[in-house]
C-alpha cells in the first residue's frame, strides 16, 4: 500500500510563492516530484481515473503553501500513516454518506489530530467526565468529523461506527458541529468561529485557578492541559482576539492552541481578506509561538512542537501548523471546494487511489484498531492512579479535599441559601445593582467556586467580591476576574469556565445594552446548557443622561425569545436575592439579571420564593379570583403598578398587582397556578415596563394594554425620561379605567 508519507524530497517544497505570507519561498522547477509506489495508472481521463502521475502533479500544484517534507522511519511511518488515513477517510465517508459536512479540515488536520490524541492528550474513554483529564476543544467546529473520528478510534461509546454513519442525521450523537450535551467526549459546544478558542481560555483559566488553590508542594492534584485546534476563520473573528489577549495577559501556560494554517476559507484563498502575520500578533499578545512548516505529514515536527509547548510554563502557546485543506484530494485540495461540501463519488474514488486506500467506506484497519485500543486500559489506569492520589490527598488535606470534591461534583454546600440577604418592607430602598453586590459578596462566602468579574465596569455595576483579590498571572488563586473592555470574549470565556466542572459557577457583568456585544456567547451558554450568570446593570432608560446608545429598549424581549435562557428583572431586594437563588439552582441554563441604576423601594408582598414561580401576586384586594383589573410590571416599574393600584382602590376597584420577574419560569408553572395568578376570564389587564412592548400581548391578551417604549430613548435625567416617554403610574391608571 502506498501512502503520502512515502514522499521524499531533498529540498523543502512550496507549491507557489505568496510573498505576503512567506516571503522568498517558492517551488523550484527543478525540484523532483515525489515517488509513489504501488499505484497504477488508469486509461480514462475522468476525475476518478486520471493517470496517477498527473494526479501527483496536480496535487502538488494545488498545495498553496506546502511544507517541508521529511522522510520518517518506515516502521513508524506505516502505522502512523494508516492511522492518519483512517481518520481522513472516516471523515470523508461520513460526509459523503450524509451528503453534507466539511471534509477539508479533517483531511488536513488528521496528522495533528492523530499525534495529539494518540500521544499527548490524557483521557479515559469510558469516563469522559473524569476530572483530571486534559481538555480538547475544536474551535473550527465545522470540521467536527475530525473529533468524532478521534473519539471513535480512542474507544468513546458516544462515537461508535453506527454514530459516524449517522453523521448529521436526526437523533444522532454526531451533529454537524460539536455539542457537549449530545456527545460525551466533546467538552464545549462550538459552532460560531472563535467561540471555541475563547472557551478553551476559560477551561485553562479554571485549571490554573483550581491548581493554585488546591495543589500542595507534595501533591499536584489539579494538573491538566487544555488543547485547541482553531482555523483561519477563528483567527479572523474578534472574539478570538479578545480571549487570546486575556490568555496572554493571564499567562495560561497550560493552554496550547494548534492553528490549522491552511489559508482557505469559504470564499477562497484568505489572501483576499486576511494577510496579517498571525505569529507576530500572538507574540504581541504574550503567547509563545512555534511554526510547524509541514503539517501534512511532518509527524516529528508536530510532536516536537507540542513537547516544546508543554515545556513553556509561563505563557500559552500557539503552534502554527501549515497544512493543506483536503489533503489527498487530487482535484479539490487547497480550494474552497473541499471546505464545506462532500467530495462526490468520483473524487472520493480518486482520493482513495491517490492515498493508496483500497478499503470500503468506514473501514478501520486491524493494526490501527489494535494500536488505538490501548487507550481504554491506559485511560482507566490514569483515572485509577489519580483516584489513589486524591485519596492520599484527602487523608492529608481533608478540608481542601472536601471543598475540591464539592467543586468536582457540583454539590452545593448545605444551607447555602441562608447567605441570600432578605429585606423587610421598611428597609431602605436601593438600586438593584447595589442589592446585587450584596448577593455576590454573600454568595462568595458559601460557594467555593463562585468566580467572576466585569468588562471594565466593576465600579459601576458593583460586581467585585470584596474579600478577594484579582485573578492575575501571579495570583491565580483569587476570584475577581478583570476582563477589560471585552464583552464578547468575557461571555465566551465564562462558558469555558462553566463547562470545566459542575461546581464552577461563573458570573460576568456589564451594562445591559452591551449584551449586543456578547449575544453569540449568551446564545451558546443557552445551547450548551451552561450555568453562566450574566449580571447586567443599567437596565432601562433609567440610566438617564448617557442617552439612547446606552439605554436598552429591545433587549428584554430579545432574551425572552432566546430558548433556554432565564431572563430575570427583579423589582427590589427580595426579588434580587430570589433571582440569584434561581440562577444558582438552574444548573443547565444561563440567567440574565437586568438590574437598575436608580433606587427602588422595598415593595410589600415581594419575596424570594415568588421569583421561583416567575410571576406571582404582590397585592390583591379582590375575592374569588375575580379582580376588576390586573396590573403587571417588572423591575423598577413594578413600583408604578403598585402606586397605580393604590389609587384605583381608592375609587373602589378590585385590583391585583402581579410581578412578572421571569416569563420563562412563569410559563413552566402548572395551568392551575397560572390561572390563579392571571385568570383567563379577567381580560382587563395592563402591563408597564420601560422597554419594548413586544411580546407583552402574551400576558395582557388581545383586550389588554401594554405600556412601554417602542422607540429609542433620549439623553435626559431619568425622571424626565419616564415622564416624557409615558412610563408613569398615571398612564397605568388611565389605561385601567379604559378597560374596567
Amino acid at each position: 500500500m502506498a501512502s503520502t508519507s512515502s514522499l521524499s524530497l531533498s529540498n523543502s517544497l512550496l507549491a507557489r510563492s505568496v510573498s505576503h505570507h512567506r516571503p522568498g519561498l517558492c517551488l523550484s522547477a527543478a525540484s523532483p516530484l515525489p515517488t509513489f509506489s504501488g499505484l497504477k495508472s488508469a486509461s480514462s481521463s475522468s476525475p476518478a481515473q486520471i493517470p496517477i502521475a498527473a494526479l501527483r502533479r496536480r496535487f502538488l500544484q494545488r498545495q498553496i503553501r506546502a511544507a517541508a517534507i521529511e522522510t520518517l522511519a518506515p516502521a513508524e511511518t506505516s502505522l502512523v500513516d494508516n492511522s492518519v488515513n483512517t481518520i481522513r477517510f472516516l471523515a470523508v465517508d461520513a460526509v459523503e454518506n450524509a451528503n453534507s459536512g466539511h471534509p477539508g479540515l479533517p483531511m488536513g488536520c488528521a496528522p495533528m489530530g492523530h499525534v495529539l490524541y494518540d500521544e499527548f492528550i490524557k483521557f479515559n474513554p469510558k469516563n469522559p467526565y473524569w476530572f483530571n483529564r486534559d481538555r480538547f476543544v475544536l474551535s473550527a467546529g465545522h470540521g467536527c468529523m475530525l473529533q468524532y473520528a478521534l473519539l471513535h478510534l480512542a474507544g468513546y461509546d458516544s462515537c461508535k461506527l453506527e454514530d459516524l454513519k449517522s453523521f448529521r442525521q436526526w437523533g444522532s450523537k454526531t451533529p454537524g458541529h460539536p455539542e457537549n450535551f449530545e456527545t460525551p467526549g466533546v467538552e464545549v459546544t462550538t459552532g460560531p468561529l472563535g467561540q471555541g478558542i475563547a472557551n478553551a481560555v476559560g477551561l485553562a483559566l479554571a485549571e490554573k485557578h483550581l491548581a493554585a488553590r488546591f495543589n500542595k508542594p507534595d501533591c499536584e492534584i489539579v494538573d491538566h492541559y487544555t488543547y485547541c485546534i482553531l482555523g483561519d476563520g477563528c483567527q479572523m473573528e474578534g472574539v478570538a482576539h479578545e480571549a487570546c489577549s486575556l490568555a496572554g495577559h493571564w499567562g495560561l501556560g497550560k493552554l496550547i492552541a494548534l492553528y490549522d494554517d491552511n489559508h482557505i476559507s469559504i470564499d477562497g484563498d484568505t489572501e483576499i481578506a486576511f494577510t496579517e502575520d498571525v505569529s507576530k500578533r500572538f507574540e504581541a499578545l504574550g503567547w509563545h509561538v512555534i511554526w510547524v512548516k509541514n503539517g501534512n505529514n511532518g509527524y516529528d515536527e508536530i510532536r516536537a512542537a507540542i513537547k516544546e509547548a508543554k515545556s513553556v510554563k509561563d505563557k500559552p502557546t500557539m503552534i502554527k501548523i501549515t497544512t493543506t485543506i483536503g489533503y489527498g484530494s487530487p482535484n479539490k485540495s487547497n480550494s474552497y471546494a473541499v471546505h464545506g461540501s462532500a467530495l462526490g463519488a468520483k473524487e472520493v474514488d480518486a482520493t482513495r487511489k491517490f492515498l493508496g486506500w483500497p478499503h470500503e467506506p468506514f473501514h478501520v484497519p486491524d493494526d490501527v484498531k489494535k494500536h488505538w485500543s490501548r487507550h481504554i486500559p491506559e485511560g482507566a489506569s490514569l483515572e485509577s492512579e489519580w483516584n489513589e492520589k486524591f485519596a492520599a490527598y484527602e487523608q492529608k488535606y481533608k478540608e481542601e479535599a472536601d471543598v475540591l470534591k464539592s467543586i468536582i461534583t457540583g454539590e452545593l454546600p448545605a444551607g447555602w441559601e441562608k447567605a441570600l440577604p432578605t429585606y423587610a418592607p421598611d428597609s431602605p430602598g436601593d438600586a438593584t445593582r447595589v442589592l446585587s453586590q450584596q448577593n455576590i459578596n454573600n454568595l462568595a462566602d458559601v460557594l467555593p467556586a463562585f468566580v467572576g468579574g466585569s468588562a471594565d465596569l466593576a465600579s459601576s455595576n458593583l460586581s467585585l467580591m470584596k474579600k478577594f483579590g484579582n485573578f492575575q498571572k501571579n495570583t491565580p488563586e483569587e476570584r475577581n476576574i478583570r476582563f477589560g473592555v471585552r464583552e464578547h470574549g468575557m461571555g465566551a470565556i465564562c462558558n469555558g469556565i462553566a463547562r470545566h466542572c459542575p461546581g464552577m459557577i461563573p458570573y460576568c457583568a456589564t451594562f445591559f445594552v452591551f449584551t449586543d456585544y456578547m449575544r453569540a456567547a449568551i446564545r451558546i451558554s443557552a445551547l450548551s446548557q451552561s450555568r453562566v450568570i450574566y449580571v447586567m446593570t443599567h437596565d432601562s432608560i433609567g440610566l438617564g443622561e448617557d442617552g439612547p446608545t446606552h439605554q436598552p429598549i429591545e433587549h428584554l424581549a430579545s432574551f425572552r425569545a432566546m430558548p433556554n435562557v432565564l431572563m430575570l428583572r427583579p423589582a427590589d431586594g427580595n426579588e434580587t436575592s430570589g433571582a440569584y437563588r434561581v440562577a444558582i439552582l438552574n444548573k443547565k441554563r444561563p440567567s440574565v439579571l437586568a438590574l437598575s441604576r436608580q433606587k427602588v423601594p422595598l415593595i410589600a408582598g415581594t419575596s424570594i420564593e415568588g421569583v421561583e414561580k416567575g410571576g406571582y401576586i404582590v397585592s390583591d384586594n379582590s375575592s374569588d379570583n375575580k379582580p376588576d383589573v390586573i396590573l403587571m410590571g417588572t423591575g423598577t416599574e413594578l413600583e408604578l403598578a403598585v402606586e397605580a393600584a393604590h389609587e384605583l382602590r381608592k375609587e373602589g376597584k378590585a385590583v391585583r398587582v402581579v410581578s412578572l420577574v421571569s416569563w420563562e419560569l412563569f410559563g413552566e408553572q402548572s395551568a392551575e397556578y397560572k390561572e390563579s395568578v392571571l385568570p383567563e376570564d379577567v381580560t382587563a389587564r395592563v402591563s408597564i415596563e420601560a422597554a419594548s412592548t413586544f411580546g407583552w400581548e402574551r400576558m395582557v391578551g388581545s383586550k389588554g394594554k401594554a405600556i412601554g417604549i417602542d422607540s429609542f430613548g433620549a439623553s435626559a435625567p431619568a425622571p424626565v425620561l419616564y415622564k416624557e416617554l409615558g412610563i408613569t403610574a398615571q398612564a397605568v391608571i388611565a389605561a385601567a379605567k379604559e378597560l374596567c
